[in-house]
């Protein structure tokens, strides 16, 4: 595979792509839609495939069970797959919106207007449902992707991607170019030296992973490598709620990035057996004495340790968190408060599940991932995640030296 030729293409596109217009743009996701929908026997079947050969990896121990949950896809995954691009078409078009209008002069108008980010390099492990919720976002933002899925799903990759491609190809106005699929390591090792026409790398897998990329690349990489997400139950919190909560975040899909991983629990909390014993009783197995409290389980396994307070609770997460998703569970709102502020993470909840975090459930549409990057995007990355900024100067003739030799002043009025 020309990879040079598939980078130089998806940048010729990403100009092209940056100019279209919202209606062609939505009439683009709809065609998606009704493509997934028609095909989505197909999918399932390719998908089932991927399953029996994936299964055959986990016996021999080279696939993990977490991985071959992730690959499953079923009814409800193809429904959430195709509410989900039409979820998209609803939300407001991110691009040239201006964010920013100031007169510098009379006559000198500065305007900060969003804009695509360009050309963005999408590697992640098995989830094929990510094809779907990516291409929805990008389109709307007006990105061109190129994407790299895991191998242990191949097959219903390929099937996914010809959909969306039948889709795009029968609108004739939608350039071409605009989602590409690469499928071996050494396209992915390409794709790490294109920084002259890759904007931006998202990897969505392990660890592993996203270490490899961060550290082969000099283009920017937006992602995080470990989920690892605390509850803090305070001693004022209500038992009912907290094994509620507790259960809901640690089983509902134990494999997910924002599954719970560590429980905390106030020494002085008065119904720690019960709230411990409950856990027990849906399965959970609790580990008191993990080999490291920075490890993601993705099963139904919690390491838990008692604290002798919020102070003590905030540090731990603020040492061993991965800056994902972090929770309090308690009645009193100074305490509330003071986690919420302090503890470092994307997202900071207050008696609510971990498993909140997710692009979909806060409106976005969809995710391309979960960042916890400190720099232009945090948390469920949506469509204003995949943005950035230009500024656009209008002018009459003007020039610094009239300034600069005090011939004229700057006004700096918001208009």
């Amino acid at each position: 595979m020309d990879f040079l030729n598939i980078a130089k293409t998806a940048k010729a596109a990403s100009f092209k792509l940056a100019s279209i217009s919202t209606e062609l743009k939505n009439s683009a996701l709809e065609a998606i839609a009704t493509s997934i929908e028609k095909n989505q026997q197909k999918i399932l079947e390719a998908n089932a495939l991927d399953l029996v050969n994936a299964l055959k990896l986990v016996k021999s121990g080279k696939l993990s069970n977490a991985v071959y949950d992730r690959l499953k896809l079923d009814e409800n995954k193809m429904r959430d797959m195709i509410v989900g691009i039409r979820s998209v078409i609803k939300l407001e078009d991110p691009i040239n919106n201006e964010l920013l209008v100031r007169q510098l002069d009379m006559g000198l108008n500065l305007y900060k207007v969003s804009c695509p980010i360009g050309v963005i390099g999408i590697i992640f492990e098995a989830r094929p449902d990510v094809i779907t919720q990516i291409s929805a976002l990008a389109i709307k933002s007006s990105n061109v992707l190129i994407l790299k899925g895991g191998k242990e799903a191949i097959n219903t990759n390929k099937t996914i991607f010809e959909a969306i491609i039948e889709a795009l190809d029968n609108i004739e106005e939608f350039p071409k170019n605009v989602i590409s699929q690469i499928f071996s390591h050494d396209d992915v090792a390409q794709m790490l030296k294109m920084e002259k026409y890759v904007d931006l790398i998202i990897p969505r897998g392990g660890n592993e992973l996203v270490k490899y990329i961060k550290d082969n690349t000099k283009i920017p990489v937006l992602g995080h490598a470990d989920g690892i997400c605390h509850i803090f139950v305070d001693d004022t919190a209500d038992l009912d709620m907290a094994i509620n909560i507790l259960i809901d975040s640690k089983t509902q899909y134990p494999s997910a990035c924002n599954s719970v991983e560590t429980l905390l629990i106030h020494k002085d909390f008065k119904f720690n057996n019960e709230l411990l014993e409950a856990l027990k009783g849906m399965e959970i197995k609790l580990i008191s004495d993990p080999e490291s409290w920075a490890c993601e389980y993705s099963d139904k396994i919690l390491a838990y340790r008692f604290v002798d307070g919020i102070d003590e609770a905030i540090e731990h997460v603020n040492t061993y968190a991965s800056g994902h998703t972090d929770c309090i569970i308690t009645n009193n709102k100074e305490n509330a408060e003071k986690f919420l502020s302090i503890v470092d993470s994307a997202g900071v909840y207050h008696n609510v599940s971990t498993r909140f975090a997710d692009g979909y459930r806060y409106g976005f549409g969809a995710e391309v991932g979960i960042s916890t990057n400190k720099t232009h995007a945090r948390g469920p990355v949506g469509l204003d995640g995949l943005t950035i900024y230009k500024f656009k100067l209008y002018g009459n003739g003007h020039i610094v030296k009239d300034y600069a030799e005090g011939k004229k002043q700057f006004t700096h009025k918001d208009i």
